[in-house]
């Protein structure tokens, strides 16, 4: 932790959806602070939010209620242009469905995220695929590869943006135990000055390597603290 202002910071967030005569609560009422330095996992069952609240975080959804603060900037009112610019700059993204463009190689997804936020080479797109174990892949196209091989572009592309704040959505959940904790290594690494990382998974074995781990019920925060019995090392993991 570098600064005493938090790198996200969210007070009263909530979305709702109107479905007819319903009103349903996807998320509500939110309040949260992630500094510098921070590894966070978003703990809790699918339907509780954790998605909403990390789309929230990341501009790619707006909020029904409350405010919303990244890198000490208000995007909660931003222009479509402003949002823009602030995912480009500020954020990354390990999708769930991986949202690899089908007609680029890996080597050119990985530099289409290095061409968005401008702060690496794009030769240093073979480097980033080597570390989560595609160095023989860079020339495949997504068809080539397999779920967990496109899994593993997909985070290599977000890596490769180096942007103040990493999200990723289930980023173990199509690899094996052995490749998970070698990309949960590079993911805790990404948690430094000026840098912060999400995490939002279900599998609470991943959240005890966390610093925080925020649990979700329901669309609300129902817990909010350090792993229980402590953090432990990635190498103590099982799962």
């Amino acid at each position: 932790m570098t600064t005493d202002s938090p790198l996200i910071h969210l007070r009263g967030v909530a979305k709702h959806y109107d479905v007819g005569p319903a009103r349903v609560t996807a998320l509500g009422g939110v309040d949260l602070d992630v500094a510098e330095g921070e590894f966070v996992v978003v703990l809790g069952p699918s339907g509780c939010g954790k998605t909403t609240l990390l789309n929230m975080i990341g501009a790619l959804d707006t909020p029904t209620e409350g405010s919303i603060a990244v890198g000490g900037r208000d995007i909660t009112g931003a222009s479509r242009g402003e949002l823009f610019g602030f995912r480009r700059r500020t954020v990354s993204f390990i999708f769930q469905s991986f949202n690899l463009f089908p007609g680029l190689t890996a080597r050119e997804n990985v530099e289409f995220g290095i061409d968005a936020s401008g702060r690496r080479q794009r030769s240093e797109a073979p480097e980033v695929l080597a570390d989560v174990g595609l160095g023989d892949r860079v020339d495949h196209f997504p068809h080539q590869l397999s779920g967990g091989e496109q899994q593993r572009v997909a985070i290599a592309r977000a890596l490769a943006t180096d942007n103040p704040v990493l999200l990723a959505d289930e980023p173990t959940g199509e690899l094996d135990f052995r490749t998970g904790t070698q990309i949960l290594e590079l993911l805790r690494a990404e948690a430094g000055p000026g840098h912060a990382v999400l995490v939002v998974t279900h599998n609470r074995e991943i959240s005890r390597v966390a610093d925080r781990v925020i649990e979700l019920s329901s669309g609300s925060v129902v817990s909010d603290g350090p792993p229980e019995g402590g953090r432990v090392p990635i190498s103590e993991l099982h799962w």
